[in-house]
């Protein structure tokens, strides 16, 4: 693997990692300074980060006046930040109000639902343009949008089911994956699978979202069905 391809792994790693962002905005207030607020994201089918915000929002007037943004994701528990990754993601944002768009950001963070129709919130995908990722002191890399975004292999139905199947059916599978990666969750309210795509799956456990990866990539259901009952065998 190239030095380039493997920044772009990193950079969309730690994307997927990451459930809050930087979302910064052009000020129509303050004429030529940037304007930043932490924003939740997921990503759609395409990779592309989904937002969802305010019609009233500084961030939403400043984007419809003029929709280039970037959304700066990092590990915020790391001891130091300078010396750890980080991608700054360039892009166009622009409204989608597509159903399976919203149906997927619900499963992330469902206290969301129906935001967009009873508080006048609007889903934003945040179109790529490019990605600056820092993987650490010397290691700076331009990420172009063709190397950065991966798409899902599953389509939303596809992904439904499996979500569905391993909530309905598998739970003591889903605890044994908190338990190996030392994520703790309450046995009343017990974890759920929310996301899965070519190189992990997302699991929300209370109201924290984690990112579990999987050793090699996938890319049809036989092989998320091989990739998940592996870990569940694996012993802690």
């Amino acid at each position: 693997m190239s030095k380039t391809d493997q920044a772009a792994q990193q950079a969309r790693a730690l994307l997927q990692s990451q459930c809050n962002g930087v979302l910064s905005t052009l000020s129509i207030d303050m004429s030529g300074y940037p304007f930043g607020s932490i924003t939740p994201f997921c990503l759609d089918g395409d990779g592309r980060p989904i937002i969802l915000i305010s019609t009233i929002a500084q961030h939403t007037c400043n984007i419809k006046a003029d929709n280039k943004v970037s959304l700066i994701s990092y590990d915020p528990f790391t001891d130091d930040s300078q010396a750890s990754g980080r991608t700054t993601y360039l892009a166009d944002a622009v409204l989608n109000d597509s159903d399976v768009v919203a149906e997927r950001y619900y499963r992330f963070y469902p206290n969301s639902r129906g935001f967009h129709k009873s508080h006048d919130f609007n889903f934003y995908t945040l179109d790529c343009v490019r990605v600056r990722y820092i993987g650490g002191f010397g290691e700076i890399y331009w990420v172009e949008k063709a190397d950065f975004l991966k798409a899902n292999p599953f389509h939303f139905e596809e992904e439904t089911g499996m979500v569905d199947h391993m909530n309905d059916d598998h739970q003591d599978a889903i605890n044994h994956y908190c338990d190996l990666f030392d994520i703790a969750y309450d046995t009343e309210n017990l974890p759920k699978l929310v996301g899965i795509d070519s190189e992990g799956f997302h699991l929300r456990v209370n109201s924290r979202l984690h990112r579990i990866r999987f050793d090699s990539p996938i890319s049809d259901t036989m092989e998320a069905r091989q990739a998940l009952v592996e870990l569940a065998r694996r012993p802690l």
